[in-house]
């Protein structure tokens, strides 16, 4: 007779091996998914946002410079030692693929600081009269040598990480005192690319909302086949190209386009109206690809509220709109959260739509991304920017979360 039946520990150990056997059977199943997001997208965003802080320039090129300016206090012109330091880095580094990246990275902090590079590395090694010390030879080169704020950009860059890119993509700077003070006026202007942003992506996301939530109520009033019929017309965008939706809207909106000659030719307008290259064709554009990712939550979450609630909220003498604000609402806020939820995370980093629709005053955070990427191979900026985006992504996500977890506490 099995006495294992009457032992309870002997059943807790089975139920446990039990429990870990079918642990590790799903562990299995999702390995293959787990490993293929690890290495294809886990690793690459996170070694790409780590040149955010990557700063390996000026302390391979010019470690003796560095050394030397240890002790230096960074207001007046540094010692002999540190302009024979330089020289010997520089002649080291002239014949190399070095000396180019040092000139860009110094340059982004000290505009003109690349030609000076190039300009002292033509002239090393350096001819002067025997006994001239290094110091009178490199300011005679160029009076620049002598200013200690280039020295200082040099000796500011002795660690290898700095924080120099996040805080230019907040209008940020380190001061010759190591402060963070706000950046020159005119030189920057990331705060205000970043409230942008936000701000196009919310008002997108607010529209969709408001043309979205009625055309889901509709459907779920359909019949099936209706709906289907609907939500493949919804749909059918998915299966066009974004740059051919956006062309689309180009003919659309310019002002000898279908919507001007339309309105003109009703009486309404007497002259075109500027919808194209400015927020409001942004607005019409971005709306209209990224409504279905409103809608189908919607429809998902409202198809399973039963109707019989508002009929019965009704019947017990509520005014049908009161049924429907405080009976069926409320149950569709999941639907609410998670469309807009997705609407604002993809609104977000919207890049091609506003840089082909949209004027100078209309470019979103993705597009500075891309012009660091492709135009002046600044991957540090391009970090940090994309870096800052999805902390703030991540930090409304979060409030999303603690908001929806406590309405959902309260009901």
């Amino acid at each position: 007779m099995d006495t294992t039946l009457d032992d309870p520990a002997a059943i807790r150990r089975s139920m446990m091996a039990t429990q870990r056997r079918r642990t590790r059977r799903a562990l299995l199943l999702v390995a293959p998914l787990a490993l293929f997001l690890l290495f294809v997208f886990v690793i690459p965003i996170a070694s790409l946002l780590t040149r955010a802080v990557d700063n390996p320039e000026v302390i391979q090129i010019l470690p003796r410079t560095l050394q030397a300016l240890e002790s230096w206090d960074g207001h007046t012109q540094p010692p002999e030692a540190a302009f024979q330091a330089l020289a010997q880095d520089l002649g080291k580094a002239k014949s190399t693929r070095g000396a180019g990246e040092l000139a860009r990275r110094l340059n982004y902090e000290i505009s003109g600081y690349r030609s000076l590079i190039f300009k002292t590395l033509r002239r090393l090694p350096l001819q002067g009269a025997e006994g001239t010390p290094v110091r009178e030879q490199l300011i005679a080169l160029d009076k620049r040598w002598g200013e200690p704020a280039y020295w200082a950009v040099i000796a500011g860059n002795n660690k290898s990480w700095t924080p120099y890119y996040l805080l230019a993509s907040l209008d940020l700077k380190l001061d010759a005192d190591g402060h963070v003070v706000a950046a020159p006026p005119g030189t920057s202007a990331f705060q205000e690319i970043f409230s942008r942003t936000f701000v196009i992506s919310l008002v997108v996301t607010l529209i969709t909302l408001v043309l979205g939530y009625p055309l889901a109520y509709w459907i779920t009033r359909l019949s099936k086949r209706r709906a289907n019929l609907i939500l493949i017309c919804i749909l059918i965008p998915f299966w066009t190209s974004v740059l051919v939706r956006i062309a689309a809207w180009v003919v659309l909106l310019q002002r000898e386009g279908l919507v001007n000659k339309a309105l003109t030719s009703l009486g309404l307008i007497q002259e075109p109206l500027p919808l194209l290259f400015n927020r409001l064709g942004v607005y019409i554009a971005m709306v209209h690809i990224l409504l279905p990712f409103m809608v189908l939550p919607l429809y998902s979450v409202m198809q399973s509220v039963p109707a019989s609630y508002q009929r019965a909220a009704i019947s017990l003498g509520s005014h049908p709109f009161a049924a429907f604000w405080r009976i069926y609402v409320p149950q569709t806020y999941p639907g609410i959260m998670a469309g807009s939820l997705l609407v604002f995370i993809i609104a977000v980093g919207y890049y091609i739509t506003p840089a082909l629709l949209g004027g100078a005053a209309d470019q979103m955070i993705s597009y500075y991304v891309a012009y660091f990427t492709n135009q002046t191979i600044n991957w540090g900026m391009a970090s940090a920017l994309g870096l800052l985006l999805l902390a703030g992504t991540l930090l409304l996500y979060t409030l999303y979360r603690r908001i929806s977890g406590r309405e959902l506490a309260l009901s």
